[in-house]
């Protein structure tokens, strides 16, 4: 299909809430040391930023669990509540298992608007029931069989210390209850990753330590009229995703750009990702080296830099090489249809993170979510610890939301720097990078010093200190972005840079600003002036 069909397709599939999103993996033999690190952007452009909280606890017989549809805030229906449940942080629960999504929509027909459990009560009711992985994955799919799937089709990253998972499923219409659905291990010393696009193809049918599957996965399509062939060559993706090998440019070409990164060889693949064309690369890759943390925060920040994709490159960037793309995604130019680069790092995130899981940490430090709201590409990750018990302010649910600004939130600081840098990207961007990556560099050395002490800390002293931790991180980083975007809105006004001396604006000596430097624009847009207008403009 080519890439006009792509993303009408695309457009008919997703429901209109459904958000956008990407979830890269690094299996814990991938990565420098040790975690298992995932990453998630929950992209929306209705969705705020905050880090949500469920405390744990005990629970008494006929209590339920109410069900509210992620996406709408709609409600769906109860559920029984279970004895124990798990204190959640966000995507992360307190023994350090992760879940993250990307929705891909699928067969139409296949939607259940009868069912219970959507793809976000999915994640977050599980969260408050599983300890690892494995619980999960069967945590998640009785939930769905017992109670009926509401959403479309999803790819789900489930990992622990241990493990990583990815996991694919969609509804049967409700032409019967619950939901088909494949689970496959990654392995330990390979990355994964999945954007919006089914990514299990062919998978093995007798390898039950590492793939898991519903026992009807390939006979409802069959019985659906998806598949005629042999169990053995059955590929989800193809069956239930109906797009065929299509949705590559604008899904799949985010997880090219992490493999690219990482691995060796994947410009073979470029056929596929451009053009739909040719051989879908593979669910996992081996990495050419090992993948940090730092490294994972520094991928969600990625807008195809130095591939043929780089949207720095082509005149939609500007005159100041802007890396994005105002929505939609198409538009039509004397009837023939265009696309916009869709990368990882986009304006509509509303948070994102990288989960570390790492079982030779101290017990309240074995997940590790480093938390970041509004575009990854401009945000700070701040620790939040799976031993926390409270959130920070500056993350709480309701401090503000999209249609109230709130000065001391981090969704707002953080988009009040973003916003200005949409404007003057390459002036911009290393006045941001100076404050970003001194302010994470603080974080981490922090973080590394508790790993060191926290044994040596009582529970009660130890979770004390990881608390105030995430409040005092929160709360500093909140202050340092409101002063770089004052900052910013000084230094940039009216397309000026001021001149600074000493690390203060520059003034004369009777006390009025210097003359500023004029920002001007780039060679590439004055060339395209230049070629537009002809001798217009030109002095004779």
């Amino acid at each position: 299909m080519k890439m006009k069909s792509l993303f009408l397709a695309m457009a008919a599939l997703l429901p209109v809430e459904a958000f956008a999103c990407t979830s890269l993996i690094a299996g814990k033999k991938a990565t420098a040391d040790g975690s298992v690190l995932v990453t998630y952007a929950a992209d929306s452009h209705t969705l705020y930023g905050e880090l949500y909280n469920r405390p744990g606890g005990k629970h008494s017989a006929g209590e339920v669990r109410k069900i509210v549809e992620w996406d709408t805030g709609k409600y769906l229906g109860d559920i029984p509540q279970v004895a124990e449940t798990y204190t959640t942080i966000g995507n992360m629960n307190e023994h350090g298992l992760t879940i993250s999504e990307s929705t891909w929509g699928g067969r139409e027909e296949l939607a259940d608007t009868t069912g219970i459990m959507d793809y976000g009560s999915l994640i977050y009711v599980t969260l408050e029931r599983a300890r690892t992985a494995r619980e999960a994955i069967k945590v998640m799919t009785d939930l769905v069989k017992d109670y009926g799937y509401h959403s479309s089709g999803e790819s789900f990253s489930i990992a622990d210390s241990e493990e990583a998972w990815v996991m694919e499923l969609i509804g049967k219409g409700g032409k019967e209850k619950g939901a088909v659905w494949v689970a496959r291990r990654i392995p330990d010393d390979c990355i994964s990753g999945h954007a919006n696009h089914p990514r299990i193809h062919k998978f093995p049918l007798n390898d039950k330590e590492n793939t898991i599957y519903s026992p009807d996965v390939i006979d409802f399509a069959r019985k659906m009229g998806y598949y005629k062939g042999r169990d053995e060559d059955f590929s989800f993706s193809l069956a239930y995703g109906e797009l065929d090998a299509t949705a590559t440019r604008g899904c799949d070409g985010r997880v090219w750009s992490y493999f690219n990164r990482f691995s060796d060889g994947m410009d073979a693949y470029l056929p596929y990702v451009m053009h739909g064309e040719g051989e879908a690369f593979p669910l996992w890759v081996k990495p050419n080296r090992k993948v940090s943390v730092n490294d994972m925060k520094w991928m969600m920040r990625d807008h195809f830099e130095g591939t043929p994709m780089d949207m720095t490159q082509d005149i939609g960037a500007g005159p100041y090489a802007v890396p994005y793309r105002w929505r939609p995604m198409t538009f039509k130019v004397d009837d023939k249809e265009y696309l916009n680069e869709r990368a990882i790092a986009t304006q509509q995130t509303g948070f994102s993170f990288v989960s570390q899981m790492n079982s030779a940490h101290p017990e309240l430090m074995r997940g590790i979510l480093w938390f970041g709201v509004d575009d990854a590409n401009t945000c700070v990750y701040v620790p939040m610890y799976n031993g926390i018990t409270s959130i920070p302010h500056e993350f709480a649910v309701g401090n503000g939301d999209l249609l109230t600004l709130s000065w001391d939130a981090a969704f707002w600081v953080t988009s009040y720097v973003a916003n200005q840098a949409y404007h003057q990207y390459s002036k911009m961007i290393d006045d941001i990078r100076k404050v970003q990556k001194a302010e994470e560099a603080t974080l981490e050395g922090e973080v590394d010093k508790f790993i060191a002490e926290l044994p040596s800390m009582d529970a009660a002293t130890a979770r004390q200190r990881l608390n105030a931790h995430s409040a005092d991180a929160s709360k500093r980083y909140v202050k340092r972005y409101k002063d770089l975007g004052d900052y910013l809105l000084v230094k940039y006004m009216d397309g000026n840079i001021k001149r600074e001396k000493d690390g203060k604006f520059e003034r004369t000596p009777e006390g009025m600003p210097v003359s500023p430097i004029y920002g001007g624009y780039d060679e590439r847009y004055y060339r395209s002036i230049a070629d537009q207008t002809g001798d217009h403009l030109r002095i004779k």
